[in-house]
């Protein structure tokens, strides 16, 4: 029986070797790839979608490899796929960092910065929030996915970002964190399930949904 291949997409943003150390540790029989190949990509079995770093310099290099025709297509043939932090972000339609990028707008909704509004610069209590959101935070998941099984509502996971999604479809809206206001830490479509932590770094509650991505079907 072949082993199942999981592809990790190339475009020199992100911490690759961590995603691909988590991968192999959660599922130690799968044969892990971190390719920039189109036709590597779609042939995979699962695919990984990780970014991070400027949202225009990230989607320069992925128009310049094409990995967004590749992406498209990925998500045509409702292969899993898992996107990462500004992987997630590049999902969406567009971004207000470097005075506005066009993402791959396979996702309604935009990503802003948080310190674009007083409400982003403080809590509850009035005391100065700080952005980057880095560190833990809890991740509200009132929607059900196979992503989620063996995972608590409210479980923590590690942040590191400066931009947020704000999407209203309670359709594609997994789940929520709050940093000042509540933003969408989770989209779900289809195929695709986008997260704005890193699950590499989120340690039991990262690596089981990681886990659970390595065995899920692809169907919500």
């Amino acid at each position: 029986m072949s082993r199942q291949k999981i592809a990790i997409i190339d475009y020199g943003m992100g911490n690759l070797h961590s995603v691909a150390s988590a991968l192999e540790h959660v599922s130690p029989d799968s044969e892990i790839v971190v390719t920039d190949k189109h036709d590597e990509i779609v042939k995979a079995d699962r695919v990984v979608f990780p970014g991070v770093g400027a949202m225009r310099d990230c989607m320069a290099e992925i128009k310049r490899l094409k990995l967004d025709d590749t992406v498209s297509e990925v998500i045509g043939s409702k292969r899993p796929m898992l996107a990462i932090c500004v992987g997630m972000q590049a999902l969406l339609e567009s971004s207000d960092e470097n005075d506005g990028v066009e993402c791959l707008g396979h996702f309604a909704g935009q990503v802003k910065f948080f310190g674009q509004d007083s409400e982003f610069q403080s809590n509850n209590t009035g005391h100065s929030l700080k952005v980057p959101h880095m560190g833990w935070n809890q991740v509200i998941h009132g929607n059900s996915h196979p992503l989620w099984e063996g995972i608590d509502d409210a479980a923590r996971f590690y942040f590191v970002h400066s931009y947020f999604v704000d999407n209203n479809s309670a359709q594609q809206q997994t789940a929520e964190t709050h940093y000042g206001r509540s933003f969408t830490s989770v989209l779900a479509k289809e195929s695709v399930f986008a997260v704005q932590f890193h699950p590499e770094k989120s340690h039991t509650n990262g690596l089981r949904l990681l886990s659970n991505f390595c065995k899920w079907s692809g169907a919500a």
